[in-house]
């Protein structure tokens, strides 16, 4: 996987390296965005760059009012941190990230990874399971390579 990621990269190092400078920065944005919405279309389905699922989250007592309905629901698995707002782009002329960054960068990290983390008001500490949020699959290296070839057709 790491030699087709350094192939792709040499391939697309030389189209890039054509271009003026601006051009590149552009190009390399546009096609940062393309990939940022990938990763949290996948991170929506809750599932790891493989295409496996994410393991499911613990059960909870459910709050019930004085008819039996749930008044409070779990909100969806990482619903905010896969927005733009959280899941960020940083381009330059050579480089693309899209990642985490700041206090949402610790806590993609502890899901990422599957750490352990100590839980508000002193309780015992609580271990994550494993849930890759950002990777890169194959489906990405094909987006990217058509990202960028749609971009430089346009320029």
């Amino acid at each position: 996987m790491s030699d087709d990621l350094h192939a792709l990269e040499a391939w697309a190092g030389a189209l890039l390296a054509k271009l003026q400078p601006a051009q590149r920065r552009a190009i390399n944005h546009k096609v940062a965005i393309d990939l940022r919405r990938s990763q949290a279309q996948r991170i929506k389905a809750q599932q790891g760059p493989d295409g496996t699922a994410y393991p499911a989250r613990k059960r909870r007592k459910e709050f019930k009012g004085k008819n039996g309905r749930i008044k409070r629901q779990k909100p969806a698995m990482f619903a905010k941190i896969r927005t733009a707002k959280h899941l960020t782009v940083k381009t330059s002329g050579d480089q693309i990230e899209v990642g985490f960054f700041g206090w949402v960068a610790r806590v993609a990290r502890v899901h990422q990874f599957g750490q352990q983390e100590n839980t508000p008001k002193k309780r015992a500490a609580c271990k994550y399971p494993e849930r890759p949020l950002l990777g890169f699959s194959e489906l990405d290296r094909i987006s990217v390579r058509e990202s960028l070839l749609h971009q430089m057709e346009h320029k």
